[in-house]
């Protein structure tokens, strides 16, 4: 009679652990539908943790800080990896440094020596056409022309459809359109 019981006792619960896993399952799969996770990593994030840890990338699950101090990666097979937050930060640095600039960096970037080139003739600039990096240039609401950069440098132009001058910087591509800095009196 106590061998029957434990039997059924032992099939109970491993019934109810398999029914645990397929309601756990379910909820999962049902959670991914209503709200898919975005992958917090990009194809470059992956290409620099992996140079840096000396893996492919598609070994590179995810990554976190643990207590402001301690990096952890976690591979797609299983397995985590610690590494000290501030040698881990330099050395994304220094990975970075070697790949070529991405076009959000670039246009980052140029959108940068735009803005500091408005700002010091007093001028400001339209909405930026981020695939050609392109601008309306205008002072005191008149269009003074076109600024823009592309694979041969910075340049500028009066009219939308006319010749563009090619030149080295942002701000020398705003003096190109006839744009003076103020003297202070």
């Amino acid at each position: 009679m106590t061998q029957s019981t434990l039997t059924q006792q032992a099939s109970s619960i491993d019934e109810q652990a398999l029914a645990q896993a397929e309601l756990n399952a379910f909820v999962a799969t049902q959670a991914e539908t209503v709200a898919p996770t975005k992958d917090p990593l990009t194809h470059r994030d992956r290409q620099i943790i992996a140079t840096i840890i000396e893996r492919t990338p598609e070994e590179i699950k995810t990554i976190w800080i643990e207590g402001g101090i301690t990096v952890w990666v976690q591979l797609m097979h299983g397995g985590r990896l610690p590494f000290d937050r501030d040698w881990f930060s330099m050395r994304v640095a220094e990975v970075k440094a070697t790949l070529p600039e991405t076009l959000r960096e670039r246009n980052e970037r140029l959108s940068a020596e735009l803005e500091t080139a408005c700002k010091k003739f007093g001028l400001w600039h339209g909405e930026i056409d981020w695939l050609s990096f392109s601008a309306k240039v205008f002072r005191d609401g008149r269009l003074l022309g076109f600024v823009g950069c592309n694979r041969e440098g910075w340049y500028s132009r009066r009219h939308q459809y006319g010749p563009s001058q090619r030149v080295d910087s942002g701000e020398a591509a705003i003096t190109l359109l006839g744009v003076r800095v103020a003297v202070a009196a």
